[in-house]
């Protein structure tokens, strides 16, 4: 990607952008910006910093970072803008030549419905949207570079993945955060993490285990594609060295305050050590992890991800067998027989 692309792209993200010098006066904004604060790109540069930002924290952060040459986060900034005063989280990172990268991500107002776990999981869809976009444009560069086949699928496959994340990612920021419901091929899904899962650095032996006449579902193939990619990486960062990807149907089953005649389950079993006792009772808890590096917001976001789908995500766990269900509900107007064959 050549200098001009690069200053192109940057200047089309949608991010709110700023340059600032050592003094903390504006070198360079970009038109996001610039839009939401309603100045013109020359009227702001030579600017301080305090004048695009009038928050006095955010002027101290911003020689913090770049004194102890570390990136500093600014949560929950009031900013005055052309559409009224908003919540904003400022970014500020340190770069070349002395400067100072500034980043302003508008929060969305979250109406009083929304559970703190959706307000957690918007505040962490800021935070991942940019690596996204890089990530993206990284693996687009390989795409074109690379001559061999198999490593411009790899990267088409990386491309994919985080096109479909920041997708996530853009709905959890908006107001209209539902689920996009169409009818699911749930084994098609169910390969489609199977393939992912293939192309980790040391995958786990992957055991296919389906009932090939499991009816299509009503979900958001995206949101249930994360719920079992989730389920996947977590049992490989646990250690497990063979992955089975099973789906039944199960009858007779509660979901929340309903009985169901018949649902649907979706298996990842994994033959790890298992979820430490600890763990057990707060598992789908935010910010509750096994792993050292853990953020603890996987299982937390799949566990929503169930409910929003009518479902529920349950898990049985001894050494060496742990298994988490994916459990989505079937209309009464689809019967299964005790085959697992449907029916009018």
């Amino acid at each position: 990607m050549s200098e001009r692309q690069a200053q192109s792209w940057v200047e089309q993200m949608s991010t709110g952008l700023a340059v600032v010098d050592g003094g903390l006066r504006v070198l360079w904004i970009n038109p996001a910006l610039a839009e939401l604060l309603g100045l013109g790109l020359r009227h702001a540069q030579g600017q301080p910093l305090q004048g695009l930002l009038p928050d006095a924290g955010v002027a101290e952060q911003a020689a913090r970072s770049l004194a102890e040459q570390r990136s500093v986060q600014c949560r929950g900034v009031l900013l005055p803008s052309v559409t009224g005063s908003q919540r904003v989280d400022v970014t500020l990172q340190p770069v070349e030549k002395g400067e100072l990268l500034v980043e302003v991500h508008v929060l969305a107002e979250l109406p009083s419905t929304v559970s703190p776990l959706s307000a957690t999981l918007r505040g962490f869809a800021h935070e991942v949207k940019n690596p996204l976009a890089g990530l993206r444009g990284a693996a687009q560069l390989l795409q074109r570079r690379l001559d061999d086949p198999d490593m411009q699928s790899l990267a088409g496959m990386v491309i994919k993945e985080a096109d479909r994340l920041a997708e996530l990612a853009n709905r959890l920021l908006r107001h209209d955060g539902a689920p996009h419901l169409a009818p699911v091929n749930l084994h098609q899904l169910m390969e489609r993490v199977a393939e992912l899962i293939r192309a980790e650095p040391k995958p786990p032996r992957l055991r296919p285990d389906y009932d090939p006449s499991l009816p299509d579902v009503e979900g958001d193939a995206d949101r249930l594609q994360q719920v079992l990619l989730n389920l996947a990486r977590n049992a490989i960062e646990a250690g497990a060295k063979t992955l089975t990807l099973r789906s039944r149907v199960e009858h007779g089953v509660r979901l929340g305050e309903r009985m169901f005649r018949s649902a649907l389950r979706l298996d990842v079993m994994d033959d790890g050590p298992g979820v430490p006792p600890a763990l057990r009772d707060t598992l789908f808890e935010p910010l509750v992890s096994g792993h050292v590096d853990g953020t603890g917001l996987g299982l937390a976001l799949s566990r929503e991800i169930a409910h929003e789908h009518g479902g529920e995500l349950r898990f049985v766990s001894r050494r060496g067998e742990t298994v988490f269900s994916l459990y989505l509900p079937l209309p009464p107007r689809i019967g299964v027989a005790t085959t697992g064959r449907t029916h009018g």
